[in-house]
């Protein structure tokens, strides 16, 4: 994994989240009201809520709005039925793709997820098909502006923390952990660091480079994809 790096796709979608931030804030509220629906309204003793709780402040997104979804999610009265369902395939050039949603009606995630692969080069595959080319990692970005720690010393952190792997360029210090070692690494370097970014991620074992016209067309299905409601996240192996 060492080289492989996630910043500037971050950074990149996150630019882009910032113009369509109402929606953002309904695929939260769903995540969050899965999380305390599975597993309690407490995020002290939910590390899931905990983790989309974090998650939606770092998208700025209204307290009210958050304690809304927990509150739903925790009433003996709500009725709402969501469930996660993945989706695979292959966008422009073969890059793998994998679509996470969250939805209350499968027919009609499916439906939005296949039109947006076939009317934008790519093609659905069945499940299986691309999933086993994805690690699912931790991975936390501190920023290195302002912050006199030598790669060494940040490596030794990490270590002492768990992590497995560290990537390191002008601007940030990017960590990889096993996922059950993320919340102990996650709370292990916060303590000590200002966070930049934290999630659980799937990261591609290899990547695909495209041409400019291959990565036109693959911006466009991601960008579809991604606008649909019920899409949570979408993973790929492209090159970044």
């Amino acid at each position: 994994m060492s080289g492989h790096s996630k910043w500037n796709n971050i950074q990149g979608r996150k630019n882009a989240q910032d113009a369509k931030r109402g929606k953002i804030f309904q695929k939260l509220s769903r995540e969050i009201y899965m999380a305390a629906k599975n597993g309690g309204g407490d995020p002290d003793a939910n590390p899931s809520l905990r983790l989309v709780m974090d998650k939606a402040k770092a998208a700025n997104m209204p307290n009210d709005n958050v304690n809304r979804a927990i509150k739903k999610a925790t009433s003996a009265t709500d009725g709402a039925n969501y469930e996660e369902v993945t989706y695979e395939g292959y966008g422009p050039g073969g890059v793998a793709i994998l679509v996470e949603t969250l939805t209350d009606n499968r027919n009609r995630t499916a439906t939005n997820v296949r039109l947006a692969f076939d009317r934008n080069g790519g093609n659905l595959g069945e499940t299986g098909s691309v999933s086993y080319m994805f690690d699912r990692k931790g991975y936390i970005a501190i920023a290195r502006v302002n912050l006199a720690v030598t790669e060494d010393e940040m490596l030794d952190a990490v270590l002492e923390a768990g992590g497995e792997d560290l990537v390191t360029s002008d601007d940030v210090f990017e960590i990889y952990t096993a996922p059950e070692d993320f919340t102990a690494v996650k709370e292990y370097l916060e303590d000590r660091y200002t966070l930049a970014h934290a999630e659980l991620t799937r990261v591609p074992q290899t990547t695909v480079g495209l041409t400019e016209d291959q990565k036109e067309k693959f911006d466009h299905l991601v960008e579809k994809l991604e606008d649909d409601d019920d899409v949570s996240e979408v993973y790929s192996s492209i090159e970044e």
